[in-house]
């Protein structure tokens, strides 16, 4: 039975793939077949000019008007040129693209657009790519009631083992005597931006634009720009930590308590300095977002995707494929397929439901079974209060890899949500699964924070869960088991993931080339062929993944930034590697990607935002409840300004019903009378902490709605470039229109084929 199925199966496959390489070659496209070897068969894709031609149009790519000069967009090296200070980061790239106005491409008026006379060169390689794959996107093979359409479809159901354009050469160097401007495109971005001794260089971002597409370009433009701004961050964050330990000699509650002996380590994270810190990262983050914002703004102009999300992206293959009804865009009056409201949204309410599902059942239990363990755990240790905290810590920070998502459900269940474009589809995904790793990976420092020790109880009534003794703090405070926590999870954590993110893709890559190492062997001493040598790469898996790393990490350099300051430091190391690891990557590991067109980083950015208010909020909470900062305060206004005795002050004495049946006196830190119940200094607290959290919040949001204001979004120099440029494209598209005085001579693309392998 299971033969007759494998055979069934094999055909079905093979009926598949017929009829998709019919229907491609009924699309336009010319193929060829290519090194035929035992099981692997490669098949050359090209789109001849008139494919190119028609969807150019329906794709809305850009056409060049005329030429322009080529911008500088770092600001740091248009400072430096104006003090006439020598930049040590600026690099000389060879072959940097040509910058051109550009309206959208009509094939009515080819005639008005730089190049056109010359077909072999006029599309760029990322425009082919695109073009070829969009067909292969769109191409049915089967049933398109049961969406049996596009290329990704078929590598899922292993009709085809890959789909991808070639890379542009080898990426190695030739001999000394090369001229840079010889480079291929690879071998230039290996050189000048994957290469390690190059960490302090400026990224060529039009490089990677023009190899890998805009929204590779995007994302490497924004872990730049967010490095970049941490510099001033760690130096604030590490000179507030500098002067804790200045100061540490002079912190009087640490020696004066003749019963207690609190770890003078905990000053280092807790003194008026990580106050000061909290308000400054609050305002750089904001402050690092609207600038991103120009940034962004910048970019997407000069690539050509300032309106890419509102008029120019298509509906995705899928949507077109399974969508009941046409009907006319409001913004370009052309008719597309269309999914009634209602039915999308029951659609998107069972896609939601991923949220739940990727919570796995025996992932709970594993969770259920580390709480009953720590339980259990702190109640036979008891007595050995340094291990039983050290282990404790360890085992809270082994909680963030308890529970893990199931990648595969969001791309089961996301289809059927029926989004319109690729970028609203992605969007969705993202944010779903950003909110199960934001509970996934910061449960445990909330917990810490806000939830150990404040339901501890008191000598003779202590809380108890399950009949156990319910934890609590150290003797140095929550704060300072925080401060361990994203020590190990800024400096181990980022460590382990950078180690990964070396290893892994070679372990992979030799096993890509094991499994073909019998294909070799049969082709004796046959070089390789380029379509071979990219097929031993390993498939490229996209940026969600790299992105949610960095986020997670902004997440906690800004929302838990008063419990150690020296988190945008250890963040700043961390990127200055991820950057040239993720390049190595891309240029030397990966299969090239599908250049992708993007206007900005997507629902990424929303995450930032809605990252950088939350951190406001728990700042405020956590100096307030989890700091000594505001009790110190308190003292120091009521009792002693020089803190005299305050260990004392915080210092309850336990119940006499207590102390005769145990023999002995305690002290135990709270604000409670002899007999259990609050004191009025206890409620004299409360009152200042909530009031300092609502003046913390509004002074801070007040002056961050005013950052916004005096921030533009858009560059006023963008905002006239981008007047020019339509008035050139409606010069240009013009039927009245005489002549663009332009020099057809600046125009220098470089010739290369589409290929496609499988």
């Amino acid at each position: 039975v299971k033969v007759r199925r494998k055979q069934r199966r094999k055909a079905q496959l093979a009926q598949w793939r017929d009829k998709f390489i019919q229907n491609l070659q009924s699309a336009g496209l010319l193929m060829e077949k290519v090194n035929v070897k035992k099981a692997i068969h490669y098949l050359k894709l090209h789109a001849p000019w008139d494919v190119l031609v028609y969807y150019a149009e329906e794709l809305c790519l850009r056409a060049p008007l005329q030429a322009q000069p080529q911008p500088d967009f770092n600001t740091s090296a248009q400072v430096l040129q104006k003090l006439w200070v020598p930049n040590i980061m600026k690099d000389s790239v060879p072959n940097r693209p040509v910058d051109y106005y550009t309206c959208a491409f009509r094939k009515s008026k080819m005639e008005k657009f730089l190049g056109s006379d010359d077909r072999e060169n006029y599309f760029t390689n990322t425009q082919r790519h695109r073009i070829v794959y969009e067909i292969l996107a769109r191409t049915v093979y089967g049933r398109r009631k049961r969406a049996e359409v596009g290329v990704a479809r078929l590598l899922n159901e292993g009709a085809f083992t890959g789909a991808f354009p070639l890379h542009e050469g080898p990426f190695e160097l030739p001999g000394c005597d090369m001229q840079p401007d010889k480079l291929n495109k690879r071998q230039v971005l290996y050189h000048y931006w994957s290469n390690w001794l190059k960490w302090y260089k400026y990224q060529p971002l039009d490089h990677i634009r023009e190899y890998f597409g805009e929204k590779i370009a995007l994302y490497f433009a924004w872990l730049g720009f967010y490095t970049a701004w941490l510099l001033p961050a760690a130096l604030v964050g590490t000179c507030v930590f500098v002067s804790g330990i200045l100061t540490m000699g002079s912190n009087t509650p640490a020696y004066v308590s003749p019963i207690l002996s609190i770890n003078t380590v905990g000053y280092l994270f807790d003194h008026p300095g990580t106050v000061f810190f909290s308000v400054f990262m609050s305002l750089w983050a904001v402050t690092f977002l609207e600038y991103w914002k120009r940034k962004n703004a910048t970019l997407a102009h000069h690539w050509d995707c300032m309106d890419f999300h509102e008029e120019e992206e298509p509906p995705r293959p899928e949507f077109s494929a399974m969508a009941p009804a046409m009907e006319e865009n409001p913004v370009t009056g052309v008719k597309e397929p269309y999914f009634p409201e209602k039915a999308r949204i029951s659609r998107m309410l069972t896609g939601s439901m991923v949220i739940v599902i990727m919570v796995r059942p025996t992932g709970v239990v594993r969770v259920m079974i580390f709480l009953v363990t720590v339980i259990i755990y702190r109640s036979i240790v008891s007595s050995l209060v340094l291990l039983s905290e050290a282990v404790t810590i360890k085992l809270q920070i082994n909680l963030i890899y308890l529970v893990s998502p199931n990648k595969t459900l969001p791309e089961t269940f996301f289809p059927t949500e029926m989004h319109r474009t690729q970028t609203q589809y992605e969007d969705a995904f993202t944010f779903k699964v950003f909110i199960f790793q934001f509970v996934n990976f910061y449960s445990s420092p909330f917990y810490v924070a806000f939830f150990k020790g404040r339901f501890v109880g008191y000598p003779g009534h202590y809380g108890t869960l399950f009949g156990m003794r319910n934890e609590d703090c150290g003797s140095g405070g929550c704060l300072i088991e925080l401060a361990e926590q994203l020590c190990i999870i800024m400096v181990g954590k980022q460590l382990i993931n950078n180690v990964q993110e070396f290893v892994i893709p070679k372990i992979k890559a030799w096993r890509q080339k094991r499994a073909l190492s019998s294909v070799k062997k049969a082709q004796k001493a046959e070089q390789p062929k380029c379509w071979e040598q990219d097929y031993e790469l390993i498939p490229c898996e996209g940026l969600f993944d790299e992105y949610l790393e960095i986020v997670l990490q902004f997440g906690f350099i800004t929302i838990f930034v008063a419990a150690f300051p020296l988190a945008p430091l250890f963040a700043l190391l961390n990127n200055w590697v991820e950057v040239r690891l993720d390049a190595y990557k891309f240029v030397c590991e990966y299969r090239r990607p599908v250049a992708e067109r993007a206007q900005h980083i997507g629902v990424w950015f929303i995450i930032l935002e809605a990252l950088s208010h939350v951190s406001v909020i728990v700042n405020a909470f956590l100096i307030a409840f989890t700091s000594d900062f505001l009790p110190r305060l308190l003292y120091q206004y009521k009792f002693n300004n020089d803190l005299h005795g305050y260990v004392n002050f915080t210092l309850a004495y336990s119940p006499p019903s207590y102390n005769y049946s145990s023999h002995t006196v305690c002290r135990y830190k709270a604000f409670r009378d002899e007999n259990g119940k609050y004191t009025l200094v206890y409620w004299e607290l409360l009152a200042v902490r909530l009031g300092f959290i609502i003046a913390f919040e509004h002074v801070v949001f007040f002056v961050l709605r005013v950052i916004d204001w005096m921030v533009p979004d858009i560059p006023e120099s963008l905002e006239l470039k981008i007047k020019r440029e339509r008035y050139l494209a409606k010069q240009a598209l013009a039927d009245n229109q005489e002549a663009l005085l332009v020099s057809k001579t600046d125009h220098q693309p470089q010739l290369s084929d589409t290929i496609f392998i499988f």
